[in-house]
């Protein structure tokens, strides 16, 4: 409400005596749409004009995109983003390499037959705090994750177990990374071993043959991580999960997807698949 007020200028007594007074319907519907613009510019400062409209006319809000991109620009609302730092990876090590399955090829018909995943660094006070992903290539969906203290394969293995305990793929699913050696390693094989997955990993020193698991991270640092400042490996963790489950898999809508968000796509291909 107090950001609201400060972009009308107004005071907050003023606001409700503007609010409350006899408005056309035009306004009104001008008013409401507002309200909901600044409520989520709030809730999520890096999402950008394409993001709000498609989780606002999802949301069941009629709005055209220069409708919504005239008031961002009346009241100067505008996305908030910082620059994301480089990762890089551990690739010196003389664990096998698996070939290069997906070259490329980051589309798949339904989900459960192609996963990606990727590791990076959270700064806190206490130190970096190493993030695990996987990612479905279909549903652009984050099905496993998991958190350490340490960067090795029992943290790669840990996202992967959560991804399939969730999803319950069928046989034949392939999974992509880079060749760091938290992949490569005889432990992590072992883990895509005992559930029938095939490894597929990147050509050397290519970050566009893991794109889409490296764009992950680039949004969860663009939208989250980098707009925070984190005490402990504890707080930086549970905002992170949150940031997974209640906005990336459930609300935030994808290009790729017809900018629904994953959850969404998953039940439209489900009623599809059911017709």
């Amino acid at each position: 409400m107090d950001l609201l007020c400060r972009l009308l200028k107004i005071s907050r007594s003023g606001y409700y005596a503007w609010k409350n007074r006899s408005i056309s319907s035009q306004k009104q519907r001008e008013q409401l749409l507002l309200s909901k613009l600044v409520e989520l510019h709030e809730k999520y400062p890096a999402s950008g004009l394409n993001s709000l409209h498609h989780i606002i006319t999802n949301g069941g809000i009629s709005c055209s995109r220069n409708r919504l991109h005239r008031l961002m620009k009346k009241y100067n609302i505008h996305s908030v983003r910082k620059r994301a730092y480089t990762v890089t990876t551990n690739s010196k090590h003389n664990c096998p390499v698996s070939p290069n399955l997906l070259k490329r090829d980051f589309t798949a018909s339904k989900p459960g037959t192609k996963w990606v995943g990727d590791i990076t660094y959270i700064p806190t006070d206490e130190g970096w705090l190493y993030a695990a992903i996987v990612k479905d290539l279909c549903s652009k969906k984050v099905v496993g994750y998991a958190f350490s203290d340490h960067i090795d394969s029992n943290l790669t293995s840990a996202a992967l177990e959560l991804a399939v305990l969730r999803e319950q793929p069928p046989d034949g699913l392939i999974f992509h990374s880079d060749r760091g050696v938290q992949y490569a390693s005889n432990r992590y094989r072992e883990t895509l071993a005992k559930y029938n997955i095939t490894q597929s990993m990147s050509r050397k020193g290519d970050p566009y043959d893991n794109a889409v698991a490296e764009n992950f991270f680039s949004c969860l640092k663009c939208e989250l991580v980098n707009l925070k400042h984190y005490r402990t490996r504890d707080e930086a963790q549970a905002d992170i999960f949150a940031y997974i489950e209640t906005f990336y898999n459930t609300i935030r809508p994808h290009s790729g997807i017809g900018w629904l968000s994953p959850c969404a796509y998953e039940n439209l291909l489900r009623e599809i698949s059911a017709a």
